[in-house]
């Protein structure tokens, strides 16, 4: 799925519809006992940031989404089914928090009693229009701090209909957004067939990944090998998380900057290919871009070393890959950038960063932080800045994408970070990023993609020669 945010994903006019959890529902869930299952410390991290960037007088959405076509003229009530269905699949979705006092309580609901309620909001005849309200429907349906806090909508036209889903980050990442087009395509079809209500075979549940995981960070004390790590990076960091390594263009003083998005195709899908196959023997892609990214920002700010944390999944185990959920940690690592640098060693320094560095990606950043016992107050929506790397071409349906107008959707707001993913599709690489709306930003970003472009290009070209 190509990332974009809501304005360029191809939004057409038409009949707006959308399902919330019932009413019914949402008053259950008032009356539930504490489930026993705390939160992970991602999700927990993420809505004390969010309320505590609200307590500053600001409202930053943060919410994630899918958007895709289901061709042809569609049934309301499969549709509606085929919501429900997946709904009812992955528990996290009826499951969320309270605070009781400063502590953060789960509530889950029984299966039993979830029901989706549908709500006609009527036609749009402009695009732009529709756009602007969902939007602005989304930034409080799927709201950090409210449960519940997604929603389902769909544009119905008489040959196609465009689904949009949106979620509060705590329940998706991008893993479980590229899984949903082909879900929901196979449920719908399912009920189309059989007319009647579509039973799912159960997944694992991402509420009891996070009891697990949190039972296992919460025995590792300050004394542990993975913080004394931590801590090293961070001192080096000038006592901070990363932030990308160009001048933004910020003053320091000044409040949370708006963000713009940056999106586009950096090569086809020959060079991409042909990328691949001169870093495999260094790991792969994300070696490589990663190596790229070093070479750079290198050339754009003059940095020595090129310092991050690099984002992996957390699904070790085969039985969470059809789960929903926020399986993410991440990996520190640090690029020496000499004053002659090549790709080649860039490539090699990478492997090894990554290779020494990848398993404290299994411990939740926020543990470490809470034990490093620093001043991480969180004033930001985003603690550092990343560079992320997924081949999405074993997804599901992935070969569709491109016809069924598949997206992966992020809300850009505000923040003073740069967050880039990059996106291997069966068409190529695609680049995007929300970065600070300034001019010196700007500026910068559009240099750093097209030297990004310019390495990823020469070391394809360069590959495909000695091969031929």
């Amino acid at each position: 799925m190509r990332i974009s945010d809501i304005q360029r994903c191809e939004i057409r006019p038409g009949h707006l519809v959308e399902w919330t959890l019932h009413r019914a529902t949402v008053e259950a869930s008032a009356t539930l006992p504490d489930d026993a299952r705390p939160p992970a410390y991602v999700q927990e991290s993420h809505v004390r940031t969010a309320r505590s960037v609200r307590e500053d007088g600001l409202f930053v959405p943060t919410w994630l989404g899918a958007a895709f076509d289901i061709p042809g003229a569609v049934d309301l009530g499969v549709l509606e089914g085929a919501f429900a269905a997946w709904t009812l699949r992955h528990e996290t979705l009826r499951s969320g928090f309270r605070w009781a006092g400063d502590e953060m309580r789960r509530f889950t609901l029984d299966p039993e009693a979830v029901m989706l309620q549908r709500e006609d909001v009527g036609f749009f005849p402009q695009a732009t229009t529709l756009t602007r309200y969902l939007q602005d429907r989304f930034d409080i349906a799927a709201d950090a701090l409210t449960w519940p806090n997604f929603i389902y909508t769909a544009v119905v036209r008489d040959d196609s209909t465009s689904v949009y889903m949106a979620f509060d980050h705590s329940n998706v990442d991008s893993y479980s957004l590229q899984r949903i087009p082909a879900e929901i395509h196979e449920l719908y079809a399912v009920g189309l067939e059989r007319r009647g209500t579509v039973e799912t075979a159960p997944v694992a549940s991402y509420v009891d990944f996070c009891a697990t995981e949190r039972r296992g960070a919460d025995r590792i004390d300050d004394t542990h090998a993975i913080v004394a790590r931590w801590r090293e990076f961070i001192a080096r960091c000038d006592g901070k998380l990363p932030n990308f390594p160009v001048d933004l263009g910020l003053d320091p003083e000044g409040p949370l900057p708006a963000q713009k998005l940056m999106h586009e195709m950096l090569v086809d899908d020959a060079d991409a290919a042909a990328f691949e196959a001169y870093c495999r023997p260094y790991g792969g892609s994300l070696v490589g871009v990663l190596a790229a990214t070093a070479l750079a920002v290198h050339e754009v700010g003059g940095q020595r070393v090129y310092r991050t944390v690099v984002p992996f999944h957390t699904r070790t185990k085969s039985q969470w890959s059809d789960s929903v959920g926020w399986y993410v940690g991440g990996a520190p690592i640090e690029v020496p950038v000499g004053p002659a640098p090549d790709f080649d060693s860039a490539l090699g320094t990478v492997r090894a960063a990554l290779r020494e560095s990848r398993p404290l990606s299994r411990m939740p950043i926020a543990r470490v932080l809470r034990l490093l016992g620093s001043d991480f107050r969180p004033t930001s929506p985003d603690l550092y800045s990343i560079v992320s790397f997924v081949d999405t071409r074993g997804m599901p349906g992935a070969e569709r994408w491109q016809d069924l107008k598949a997206y992966g959707l992020i809300r850009v707001s505000y923040g003073d970070q740069v967050c880039v993913w990059i996106s291997r599709l069966h068409e190529g690489l695609q680049f995007a990023a929300r970065y600070p709306d300034t001019a010196v930003a700007y500026a910068n970003m559009r240099r750093y993609v097209e030297l990004l472009r310019e390495h990823i290009v020469a070391v394809a070209r360069a590959g495909a020669a000695v091969r031929d």
